[in-house]
């Protein structure tokens, strides 16, 4: 035990060293430039930030940064089409793990503004259902230039618990490259997991009989 304390101890101070050297490196390099690479060097900089902001802007102004809903499948096509990542929500009012979900997103959308957030009751969209064919409520339909990429249908990808955290949520999204994610996609986030849970990948669902599939256990009158 005492010599794993030891080996991540010296991985520790390891890492310390390095990054003390690389910003020892990018402090020799700045006092080695002039003025006017200085000024160069800022220029450039303010020039990012401008074009950042204004893609912000832009983004917002098509109803990025919150989570809203859209009143029918035809709104769906014009939102898609206008945003390069979409996270479309399919629900139903009846649905308590709707509900679920609607918290998370909501928190979400105003951290990747990068993204738009929709969602749509699945009664007023009968094509787009079929056409998509959800039959498992609730679906996000993780869409890309105008096509669906992915789905996360129920919670199964999430650890088939309600208790899921944002951050689970957040990595899922992350995995289908629909948010841009700065964590580590090759596995969950730590403590995300719990006993009994499991992952597995999203495979389109099978239609089965008619009408919507509930993943919940429980419905609201």
């Amino acid at each position: 035990m005492a010599s794993q304390a030891t080996d991540i101890i010296a991985k520790v101070l390891e890492q310390t060293k390095l990054v003390e050297e690389q910003v020892d490196a990018q402090l020799s390099q700045l006092n080695e430039m002039d003025e006017d690479e200085l000024e160069r060097l800022k220029e450039r900089r303010l020039e990012e930030l401008k074009k950042a902001q204004k893609q912000k802007q832009e983004w917002l102004s098509k109803g990025h940064g919150e989570f809203r809903e859209i009143p029918s499948e035809k709104d769906f096509f014009s939102e898609v089409k206008e945003s390069k990542k979409v996270v479309c929500h399919f629900y139903r009012n009846s649905t308590f793990r709707c509900k679920i979900l609607d918290k998370h997103l909501a928190i979400l959308a105003k951290k990747h503004v990068e993204t738009k957030f929709i969602k749509l009751d699945v009664e007023k969209a009968p094509f787009l259902t079929e056409r998509l064919r959800i039959k498992v409520i609730p679906t996000l339909a993780l869409l890309l230039n105008g096509k669906t990429k992915d789905y996360v249908v129920g919670f199964s990808d999430l650890g088939n618990t309600d208790e899921f955290s944002t951050e689970m949520l957040e990595w899922r999204l992350g995995c289908a490259d629909v948010i841009n994610y700065s964590g580590n996609l090759m596995e969950p986030p730590t403590g995300a997991k719990k006993s009994g849970s499991k992952f597995t990948k999203v495979e389109k669902k099978t239609i089965r009989g008619k009408g919507y599939d509930s993943d919940s256990d429980s419905e609201d009158d």
